[in-house]
């Protein structure tokens, strides 16, 4: 009797085994990221999440219109009282609108989708035996995902740029705490701000990738990185926990505004980056670790 075919399992197992000398097989030409970009942006949720975030300034300049004027309330200004003074003001009043939670939808869904995702379709098995490497893959679907978030981020402030200019012409930018802005370095500074957004969610990132290798359903590892987001938001509301509080992401996720200012301060944006950083390194690792050992059934 013919010894069994063993070729198939010891490269879900490892990656690449004896196939990797066979003729014209060249690991890093395995699954490209044009390929998988592609495949990504055909999904529904991808095309569904992406005309919402292009919607959203739309609704809140009819959502201005119809109410009237933010602001008018005394006190202090904020963004929000001055969404309606220009097309840049605006854009930055959608930012501070969207960067607590809905900016997170978008990072949570592409990075805790996307090897959950070829689990629960049983493909996962067949990509790795195809073969494309562990670590290949894994590097192919981060990259997609952190692509597709970036884009995410830079599409809302862009359409509510286009939006807000179109709606309340273009001018500078009036600062909450006094004085103006041009209108160019005042979208320099914006472009910063959506930057620093991005940054700040890695740690959303991070556990989603980690869960997405860990789970065959995507939306508990979607679910668990949004899960975190709130937690985080909770923790940091708890004013008991004093400094404590410096440790945690979601205590910088508005550091961003302080660019805002006629001189920007960048202590409160340099702290949040190094925290973001620092726990979305662990959390990568933790996912590449735990997946270079992992048991693919499906």
């Amino acid at each position: 009797m013919a010894a069994p075919d063993t070729t198939a399992s010891s490269t879900t197992a490892a990656g690449t085994t004896a196939l990797d000398a066979a003729p014209g097989y060249t690991a890093r030409r395995t699954l490209p990221l044009r390929v998988e970009a592609v495949r990504q942006l055909r999904r529904r949720r991808t095309l569904v999440l992406g005309a919402l975030l292009a919607l959203l300034p739309a609704v809140v300049a009819v959502a201005f219109e119809i109410g009237g004027q933010p602001g008018g309330g005394g006190g202090e200004l904020t963004l929000l009282d001055t969404a309606t003074v220009s097309g840049v003001n605006f854009a930055a009043t959608c930012l501070f609108l969207s960067a607590g939670f809905l900016l997170v939808v978008p990072v949570a869904l592409f990075f805790g989708d996307t090897v959950a995702a070829e689990a629960g379709w049983s493909s996962l098995r067949y990509l790795l035996a195809a073969p494309v490497p562990r670590t290949r893959l894994l590097l192919s679907k981060l990259g997609v995902a952190l692509l597709f978030s970036a884009a995410a981020m830079a599409l809302l402030p862009l359409v509510a740029l286009g939006v807000g200019t179109a709606a309340y012409g273009w001018g500078p930018l009036e600062l909450p705490t006094g004085g103006t802005l041009p209108a160019g370095e005042s979208v320099r500074r914006l472009a910063i701000a959506v930057g620093y957004v991005l940054v700040a969610q890695l740690v959303t990132a991070g556990l989603a990738f980690w869960l997405s290798t860990a789970t065959d359903a995507p939306l508990g590892a979607v679910g668990g990185a949004l899960g975190l987001t709130i937690v985080g938001n909770i923790l940091d509301a708890i004013t008991a926990l004093g400094d404590w509080r410096e440790f945690l992401p979601a205590h910088w996720q508005f550091a961003w505004a302080d660019v805002f200012q006629s001189q920007p301060e960048w202590g409160g944006m340099i702290r949040g980056v190094a925290v973001s950083i620092a726990y979305a390194l662990v959390l990568f690792a933790l996912a590449f670790r735990g997946f270079r050992t992992k048991d693919i059934v499906s």
